[in-house]
């Protein structure tokens, strides 16, 4: 008998979910992963597998990764010191080839392959390849630069094709120098540049927090005439800097939802999209 009841619970989910599948059925999605998620194995296997079944049900998935602790890991194998400055990394030419080399074939080819075995035809597309980036200079930080153009065609056509793009947040200047992209930025670029339906930015938080030591004062809800305030105050400081800009041009630009989601909770992505109370924190305008 419980096993049956384990059976009607499983289908019931199913059913409530439905709605919100065919609502979003053919839509796309961004889904924005934190370098913090992909140090649990837990935690990454329940978001892939939640990024498999959006695939499933017809759910267009565009993936933008960060890998900002296992960068930092390769540059102290190499003797570098990691060094950030508002929450963005300092990349001179020792560093950014190390970040290329993290980035394109230790992350986005880990996160492809973990893809593929959950039948999900994922493959890798370099950012270089899109972002078209300029140099940040206030202040210097190396070969750090912020998307200025992005060009869709190629990730178009893999999602007409039912392809999965899985993108690293690099850049290429217009002289051809190749810069490191914060993920935040390049994976808010994209979502502007796609129109996406909805912006889900995954990370190793609950969502913006008034005290980062107190996940209670959790805000499920930020307005963007709030932001300028919050920043004041020194809420939305550090590595939340680039996030919540990010998902301020996101929306300004016409993205309908751009969520911070907690990837710590299983099957967050899910509760994000097909139920009624979300998880983590909506920014709205």
């Amino acid at each position: 008998m419980q096993n049956t009841d384990n059976a009607i619970a499983k289908a019931t989910v199913l059913a409530e979910a439905l709605p919100y599948i065919q609502d979003f059925s053919g839509s796309t999605v961004l889904v924005k992963v934190g370098g913090s998620v992909m140090e649990s194995e837990e935690n990454l296997v329940s978001l892939l597998g939640d990024i498999a079944f959006l695939d499933a049900v017809g759910i267009k998935v565009v993936i933008v990764h960060g890998g900002g602790k296992a960068i930092s890991r390769a540059l102290k194998e190499s003797g570098l010191e990691p060094k950030f400055v508002d929450g963005l990394r300092v990349t001179d030419g020792p560093a950014m080839e190390i970040v290329r080399r993290t980035l394109n074939n230790v992350v986005n080819a880990d996160l492809v392959k973990k893809l593929q075995a959950l039948k999900t035809n994922a493959r890798p597309v370099h950012g270089n390849w899109m972002f078209t980036a300029e140099k940040i200079t206030t202040p210097d930080r190396g070969f750090v630069g912020e998307p200025v153009e992005v060009d869709v065609r190629i990730v178009n056509e893999m999602l007409d094709a039912g392809i999965v793009p899985v993108v690293t947040p690099l850049g290429t200047g217009r002289d051809g120098q190749l810069y490191n992209v914060n993920a935040d930025s390049a994976a808010a670029a994209l979502a502007k540049a796609l129109k996406v339906r909805k912006f889900a930015v995954v990370s190793d938080v609950p969502g913006l927090l008034r005290d980062p030591a107190d996940p209670s004062t959790l805000l499920p809800t930020l307005r963007l005439s709030s932001v300028a305030k919050l920043k004041e105050e020194g809420i939305i400081s550090g590595g939340m800097l680039p996030k919540i800009e990010g998902c301020e041009d996101a929306i300004r630009a016409g993205v309908k939802k751009v969520h911070l989601v907690d990837g710590r909770m299983p099957h967050s992505l899910l509760l994000e999209i097909f139920t009624r109370e979300g998880v983590g924190t909506e920014i709205t305008e």
